[in-house]
């Protein structure tokens, strides 16, 4: 199959197609995701989470995004991959912003990179536009700033909120952006900024009238357990089916029915007496 670009994202949405994105942070189910069929990969900062073990995605670094970044490309042949500028990567200086998104391309190879709203990203958006560098936009609910507003929690409940919100994603379609995701808002208001914006929706949380969707490939396989968000829904129990092979493993062990004759290499009876002759010089 040949590989996805932002020009037939675009097309996609003009035409009414859906689009589909996944998370992957390592090579292994960056393939899997990417044989799926799936349109874009992304290398989420969730990973802070859902790997790493972080209580927030705050606390995620630049070289845990770039070897992370990197391990995906390696199983990603035909979706777009989107590196995600962890917390502190765009809120220094513009040229340490674009520093930063340009390792995503350089040094992991992804075709482009995400990064939530804040106040003032606007300029720092633009300056990585033109730099060269493909930008995907995120308004709504921020992971990366909701412990210090809020919490999180659906964003844009009332129409003032929900008016910033779509200020916000306009915004950030007039200097560049390709795609927008949406995280944790009313059905209506991510229907009100799909029909206002040229670019593809991409919703998380926010109802069925958004361009595409995306969710977190562990809460989708059911292998992260800490919590379950309202919107997701469970293709699998993958985390129950690790934990029975585990233990069905472990008592294998225990009982001495692993390893069994199958599982185990042998050597011919005659080259073991020679073993021994030779040991008994």
């Amino acid at each position: 199959m040949a590989k996805v670009t932002i020009a037939e994202l675009l097309q996609r949405k003009q035409q009414g197609g859906k689009l589909t994105m996944l998370t992957a942070y390592d090579y292994p189910i960056a393939k899997l995701v990417d044989e799926s069929g799936v349109d874009i990969v992304l290398v989420g900062d969730s990973l802070g989470m859902v790997v790493l073990g972080y209580e927030t995605t705050a606390p995620v670094t630049m070289e845990e995004m770039i070897h992370h970044a990197k391990a995906a490309r390696r199983g990603v042949a035909r979706a777009l991959l989107v590196g995600d500028m962890p917390f502190l990567s765009f809120r220094g200086s513009l040229e340490e912003s674009i520093k930063n998104a340009s390792r995503f391309v350089q040094e992991a190879g992804c075709d482009a990179v995400k990064i939530e709203w804040k106040q003032g990203i606007e300029d720092v958006a633009k300056a990585i536009v033109d730099a060269g560098i493909p930008v995907m936009g995120h308004v709504g609910l921020t992971p990366q700033t909701a412990a210090s507003s809020g919490g999180f929690r659906v964003q844009g409940k009332d129409a003032e909120a929900a008016a910033r919100i779509i200020v916000q994603a306009v915004a950030l379609e007039e200097v560049g952006c390709f795609a927008m995701v949406l995280e944790c808002i009313p059905d209506l208001v991510a229907q009100e900024i799909t029909q206002r914006l040229r670019i593809p929706t991409i919703g998380i949380g926010s109802g069925p009238f958004c361009d595409g969707q995306v969710l977190v490939t562990y809460d989708l396989i059911g292998l992260f357990e800490r919590f379950k968000p309202k919107f997701v829904k469970r293709y699998a129990d993958v985390a129950s089916t690790i934990r029975q092979a585990a233990s069905a493993y472990v008592s294998d062990v225990r009982s001495g029915e692993f390893p069994a004759k199958e599982q185990t290499f042998s050597m011919a009876p005659e080259e073991f007496t020679k073993l021994k002759q030779e040991l008994g010089r």
